[in-house]
């Protein structure tokens, strides 16, 4: 259904239906009441901001009175809050888009939990790498274990092991259901796939030579292709703590490499361009 319509006695059953599954705003207005126009205005602008979260169904009072009397208006302008094929609340007259925001706000579906809708749809098509930026967003505004175990899983189905591991690390013991135990299974699995015997003896090397540097960057290679990109970050920061120029600059050079590939949107490649900037700037 469209975002903004225009309500009619040929629509209004088909929007009734509509508000079973979504919120429906209705806002009474008439060419004779130019606050009421000015109120649609304002309503139409928040329902574009808010696209998705309702429907915004504009009555024409000239064209549409027995609406209007159905729902039993009294005075221009209106706005009816529906729920169920039925008001749930409103207010008469006009007011301040923050209290109309407010008013809202209490009735309409949270935006992070639409994007967790959205981005589970994307998961069923497998379609990870546009579920992942939604899902950073809803997490910032949400950090709840809902979010976090889909977040977890699109990490999974990307490779990103280390930070799927991190949340799944801080699920709470009563979220831990059937889909967290499959989640750790996969993670299990994953962990296994890249702890590679190259990179075991690559990390016992630089262990011991912790001044060689070639060892170093082949230690940090190893582990992004393994995807295990937050480890070679920080084994590649320790060096660049010291010396921003070490060998020859290709530590750096790597260290820029990594996160570039990680992309914008990833929050531990946020975190490690910040601190490259600190060390730079």
């Amino acid at each position: 259904m469209e975002t903004v319509l225009d309500l009619t006695k040929e629509n209004i059953q088909q929007v009734v239906d509509a508000s079973m599954q979504q919120v429906v705003v209705l806002t009474f207005w008439s060419q004779q009441s130019p606050e009421s126009m000015a109120l649609v205005q304002t309503l139409e602008q928040m329902a574009a901001m808010n696209a998705g979260r309702f429907v915004l169904a504009k009555v024409n009072c000239d064209a549409e009175m027995e609406i209007a009397n159905y729902f039993q208006i009294q005075s221009l302008p209106t706005t009816l809050v529906l729920s169920e094929g039925k008001p749930i609340d409103g207010f008469a007259g006009v007011q301040e888009q923050a209290q109309i925001e407010a008013l809202f706000d209490k009735h309409l579906p949270k935006v992070w939990r639409m994007q967790l809708d959205s981005a589970k749809a994307l998961l069923a098509e497998n379609n990870a790498e546009q579920a992942l930026p939604i899902l950073v967003e809803a997490y910032q505004a949400a950090q709840h274990a809902e979010v976090a175990l889909v977040y977890a899983d699109a990490l999974l189905l990307l490779g990103n092991v280390n930070q799927a591991k991190v949340l799944l690390d801080g699920i709470g013991l009563a979220d831990q259901d059937s889909y967290y135990q499959s989640l750790k299974a996969k993670l299990s699995l994953a962990l296994d796939a890249a702890d590679t015997p190259e990179i075991r003896s690559l990390l016992e090397s630089v262990e011991a030579n912790p001044q060689d540097l070639t060892l170093l960057l082949s230690l940090a290679k190893a582990l992004n292709a393994a995807k295990r990109d937050e480890e070679a970050l920080e084994k590649l920061y320790g060096v660049l703590h010291s010396d921003i120029a070490a060998h020859n600059g290709e530590v750096k050079l790597l260290f820029m490499e990594i996160l570039t590939a990680m992309g914008q949107g990833n929050p531990v490649a946020n975190q490690y361009r910040r601190k490259l900037y600190s060390l730079l700037y």
